[in-house]
């Protein structure tokens, strides 16, 4: 059996230019969170008609690491969404969720995730590059959260993503 953070990564090719277009916003909003001293993760909440509802990027250079966009979201949706409404709304993000963030999106209804990068991928990169392992284990986002649609990686980020997130943790890529 394949432990969950050395799987396979799952086939990227239902991913539209929609898909892309945000992932784009994303990665471009993870670029803002590093800038700002925040590691480089950066979500959207997208409606059914393709419209954003919600963006934010992460905020955990103030100490609270529970600051993850993707957590952000789902706030946002309890506070401002139908049930209904957050089935069928997608989140893009630049980074697979962890594990408190798919459950999150589990327990408050939240439809398809698209992903540029994997935690997987997350987690090789830190690896290669000798940075101590998350407090939490790196779980693909059906491991916590079996009936969330899932789709990513997004092979077209993946060296800027790679880049981001050694910048952030302070080595060359």
């Amino acid at each position: 059996m394949t432990p969950p953070t050395m799987r396979s990564e799952p086939d990227d090719s239902d991913l539209s230019p929609e898909d892309l277009a945000h992932l784009r916003r994303c990665v471009d909003l993870a670029r803002e969170a590093v800038d700002a001293g925040d590691e480089p993760f950066g979500s959207l909440l997208v409606d059914h008609t393709g419209e954003v509802l919600f963006a934010d990027r992460n905020r955990v250079s103030d100490g609270d690491d529970t600051r993850h966009p993707e957590l952000a979201i789902v706030m946002w949706a309890v506070r401002n969404l139908s049930a209904q409404q957050r089935a069928d709304s997608v989140t893009y993000t630049s980074g697979e969720h962890c594990a408190m963030c798919s459950a999150a999106h589990a327990w408050v209804g939240l439809g398809r995730i698209v992903y540029a990068c994997s935690s997987a991928q997350l987690a090789r990169w830190r690896t290669e590059w000798g940075a101590a392992p998350p407090p939490v284990s790196p779980l693909p986002i059906n491991e916590v959260a079996p009936d969330v649609p899932v789709s990513g990686p997004a092979p077209e980020f993946t060296e800027e993503l790679r880049a981001l997130h050694a910048r952030s943790a302070g080595v060359a890529p």
